[in-house]
């Protein structure tokens, strides 16, 4: 009888283990639209407000109604002994996926795009934990105010593209480390990230649709200040702006099976059905409450020449097409739309709307990058 009994605690507790793994693993993608985000802006980083920060590179965030939106890098205090993987767009089956940055003991996979700083495609350049203290590499980061430094001198290549996979995307896959530190235990991004993409979002300056891939607001000394002197604004667009060709609403991509799945138990245990996702700007608290998962990776590095700005932003350089492939995005997990339970839940969301049957496919990418940083 206890044999029994230890049996069936054993299933439980695997079938426990695998359901809370499938509901992790359905937010790494939290948004999916049909045109891709633009080139990353050209910007230098502000100066480190002092030792314990850590930088996150800016992003293209998205808006349900007025699409991309810039979410300036920024230095926040960082989790003691852990590092921060950067969110990247990815491409599969015709639509950009959003896969959310996280902390953890080793950097993950980002999909090869190159946000600077350190931060170059592959692992993180900008510097180390060594105990409990956090050491810059001055070669990369602009710090001035710190004793805890040395200098490694990281490669450096001009590419300003936001996103992995597809058309003129950055042809990336996890290495062989990423794979293996993917089951490693991650972090989701602290209040003050998620504050801070808000207040971004809440910036008619910061959307591309009015600073066509420069934002006056690059980046930011300190998450949330968004005036002052540690303000930095954007020298140019990584690329030439390209309007899309379709409206945000239109752009906005189909949920995936898991999506619907969790929409619709949600709709049946509520007698008032979730509401339809959205980005930063109505519902982004709530978005970037959820934890983020990736595929986690250790620093690497490779030949290099020594930088002699510090602050200037530096990429790393690109992956070759015969050592990477295209990393594919997951589907976005959505919730229901506002209807009647007894509706089937977000029928209506999936495909774009029938006036405008040319919005089935993506667009092309951005334009390639411009060099010089």
């Amino acid at each position: 009888m206890k044999t029994h009994r230890s049996v069936r605690w054993l299933v439980f507790a695997v079938m426990m283990l695998s359901l809370s793994a499938a509901s992790f693993g359905q937010i790494v993608v939290g948004i999916s639209v049909r045109v891709a985000p633009p080139a990353l802006p050209v910007y230098t980083q502000p100066v480190g407000p002092g030792p314990g920060y850590m930088w996150t590179p800016g992003y293209w965030a998205w808006n349900d109604d007025a699409g991309y939106y810039w979410v300036p890098g920024t230095w926040v205090v960082a989790p003691v002994g852990l590092l921060w993987t950067p969110g990247y767009w990815g491409f599969s089956d015709g639509v950009y996926g959003w896969h959310r940055g996280y902390w953890g003991p080793h950097i993950g996979f980002y999909g090869g795009v190159n946000y600077g700083f350190g931060y170059g495609g592959v692992g993180f350049g900008g510097g180390e934990w060594r105990g409990g203290s956090f050491y810059y590499n001055r070669s990369v980061t602009n710090v001035t105010n710190v004793t805890t430094v040395y200098n490694k001198t990281v490669i450096v290549n001009e590419n300003h593209v936001a996103f992995n996979g597809g058309e003129s995307g950055v042809a990336a896959r996890p290495t062989h480390e990423e794979e293996i530190a993917e089951h490693e235990h991650h972090r989701e991004p602290l209040a003050s990230q998620t504050h801070h993409e808000h207040m971004a979002s809440q910036n008619k300056q910061n959307f591309a649709s009015a600073n066509h891939g420069r934002p006056a607001i690059a980046a930011t000394a300190k998450p949330g200040v968004f005036s002052g002197k540690g303000v930095v604004a954007a020298k140019s667009a990584g690329a030439p702006y390209k309007a899309p060709s379709m409206s945000p609403k239109q752009a906005r991509g189909p949920s995936t099976p898991a999506a619907k799945h969790a929409a619709a138990a949600n709709a049946n245990s509520k007698s008032k059905p979730a509401s339809h996702p959205s980005t930063a700007s109505n519902k982004n608290n709530t978005a970037s409450s959820k934890a983020n998962s990736s595929h986690p990776n250790k620093m690497s590095n490779n030949k290099a020449q020594n930088t002699a700005h510090p602050n200037q932003t530096h990429p790393a350089k690109t992956s070759t097409a015969s050592a990477h492939s295209i990393h594919p995005a997951s589907q976005p997990h959505q919730s229901a739309p506002k209807s009647t339970p007894a509706v089937k839940p977000v029928a209506q969301h999936q495909s774009a709307p029938k006036s405008a049957p040319q919005h089935q496919s993506a667009p092309k990418a951005a334009s390639k990058p411009s060099k010089g940083r």
